[in-house]
């Protein structure tokens, strides 16, 4: 999807650097040109050898050192690009593009790109805290600049918070979001639902499901893929968000219920992949229960139907998309679901069937539509089936439309 396009790789004087070759080879192996700029300080880190020899490319590393194809390198550098990315982003760094400084290649050739710069912020956690930084992002963000929020965990200097640079499988992940051409999915608002909820039986354990989340984050991710403006509500997972979706995370079933109608009046599209806990505790205990020789019997009581209210007060123009997991009678069970919840179209999987079933990594469905249609789909990765389900929907709204 990368194919023939121009990329700016600008790495700068972070310990994450070692992480930016994984990510300069992805996108060569993508198909895209790579052209890395290496600081000083970066070079220190990981030497131009590494980049070139993952990128094919010659390193440019001097402000001054032209050459018949570069001769003056900062511009050619920036005006060849389709996008300019700087990652690792060090606190110097983003200090130097937000004052508009032009002191070495980098940021000489940020200053000179018109192209959309994706920057991506990684440093120590209180680094990244400090007000001066963050006014930097502010002014960054003014000027048009795309940032990717780090990400949190342990810091290289043993620290733990915000400031890791994301992985090189996200950071490509927003690259092609940035550098797709407007899709077909360009102007809809959509709501995506993902994970499997939890409700508490006491304050160290919960009721949940085998939901791994991933089909709803497959669905989100394609949505953006295509230029869909997505909000992703979300139970806990062990996934990424897709960079790009407005994330909500949630907890219980009535927690989804309140952000899902909080976005729900200007929604063209919900698409509900969450497997939503059909019944919760009635009481919640203060403290932990303890074992005993005594059984014990939990007295339970329904959750909200989220996706049934949704149905009941279904406004024009929207559609509305379910998913049943079933383990018997698939078609009745999933066809019975549809009606009752007044649905534009249902995912139905068995998942007992090998490859059909929670944490897998393909999917094999049928879909169920509201005229009584039925389409049987082979087996096949989750975000594959994602892109099926949407042109799916985009077909019932075409159809609508007439």
């Amino acid at each position: 999807m990368l194919q023939g396009k121009q990329i700016t790789l600008g790495v700068s004087g972070g310990i994450a650097a070692y992480k930016v070759a994984d990510l300069a080879s992805k996108l060569t192996a993508r198909g895209a040109a790579v052209h890395v700029i290496l600081t000083a300080a970066a070079a220190k880190f990981v030497g131009p050898v590494t980049f070139a020899g993952v990128t094919g490319n010659p390193v440019h590393q001097d402000l001054f050192a032209g050459s018949p194809d570069f001769a003056i390198p900062h511009i050619d550098l920036a005006s060849r690009a389709d996008l300019l990315v700087i990652a690792p982003a060090t606190a110097n760094v983003l200090a130097k593009l937000a004052a508009g400084l032009a002191d070495d290649l980098l940021s000489a050739t940020a200053l000179a790109a018109t192209c959309p710069v994706l920057v991506c912020p990684a440093m120590n956690a209180a680094m990244y805290r400090h007000p001066a930084v963050q006014k930097n992002l502010q002014v960054l963000r003014s000027y048009g600049y795309h940032i990717l929020e780090p990400a949190s965990g342990r810091m290289a200097c043993g620290t733990v918070g915000q400031g890791r640079l994301p992985e090189p499988a996200v950071i490509l992940e927003e690259i092609c979001r940035l550098l797709q051409p407007q899709g077909d999915l360009s102007g809809l608002q959509v709501l995506v639902t993902a994970g499997g909820t939890r409700e508490p039986i006491d304050p160290v354990r919960y009721i949940s499901n085998r939901s791994s989340g991933k089909m709803g984050y497959a669905l989100a991710q394609a949505a953006l893929q295509r230029g869909a403006r997505v909000t992703l509500v979300t139970a806990p997972t062990a996934l990424i968000p897709p960079p790009g979706a407005e994330v909500v995370r949630v907890e219980t079933a009535r927690q989804m219920l309140e952000a899902v109608l909080a976005v729900y009046e200007r929604m063209d599209v919900v698409i509900k992949a969450a497997a939503v806990a059909d019944y919760r505790p009635a009481r919640v205990a203060e403290h932990k229960i303890k074992k005993s020789e005594a059984a014990l019997v939990l007295e339970l009581e329904k959750n909200p139907d989220i996706l049934g209210q949704l149905g009941r007060h279904k406004r024009p123009g929207v559609t509305l998309v379910g998913f049943a997991a079933e383990t018997s009678d698939l078609l009745q069970n999933a066809a019975e679901k549809l009606r009752r919840k007044n649905l534009d179209l249902i995912v139905a999987n068995d998942v007992t069937v090998p490859g059909a079933g929670f944490g897998s990594d393909t999917n094999i469905v049928k879909l169920l539509y509201a005229d009584g249609r039925v389409q049987d789909v082979p087996q096949m990765d989750k975000l594959e089936l994602a892109h099926l389900i949407w042109d799916e929907v985009l077909g019932l709204r075409r159809q609508a439309e007439q």
